[in-house]
């Protein structure tokens, strides 16, 4: 157990039902997965401001805004709690960090290697998905 957590922002950044998630460098903490882009947070930085950090640095986007967070887990292992946050951009994203990067449906993500904390995630937006489907389906 760790005694004390750090945090972590993840954004949440979707087109078109698409979700854009990057691979991580091979020599990082579950290298060669993919995730959600982000990074730990400052000592006393805001959210908002670490998400508009992070984005700059790994991919070159300006945020235009920080809205809920969607989703939180444990990054089982080490000490980060990830907040997964929905953030709308402009810009086309750089890689400068990142192995690769792309643009995929919830059914190709459930499909990658992705980081553990980025799989619960996408777990958790397939249940939503599939709940709002069903609650249509009894209503037709």
């Amino acid at each position: 157990m760790h005694d004390e957590t750090i945090p972590v922002v993840a954004a949440v950044i979707s087109r078109d039902d698409c979700y854009l998630v990057a691979r991580r460098p091979d020599h990082k903490r579950h290298g060669g997965r993919w995730e959600f882009p982000g990074g730990k947070l400052k000592p006393n930085e805001s959210k908002e401001r670490g998400i508009r950090r992070e984005l700059s640095e790994e991919l070159r986007l300006e945020v235009v805004s920080v809205e809920e967070t969607l989703y939180s887990a444990d990054d089982k292992g080490a000490p980060f709690i990830i907040e997964f946050v929905k953030v709308a951009v402009q810009g086309i994203p750089e890689l400068s960090e990142h192995s690769e990067m792309g643009w995929f449906g919830l059914d190709t993500l459930v499909l990658l290697p992705l980081a553990p904390a980025d799989a619960l995630f996408v777990e958790h937006l397939v249940s939503v998905r599939d709940e709002r489907n069903s609650l249509k389906d009894q209503n037709s």
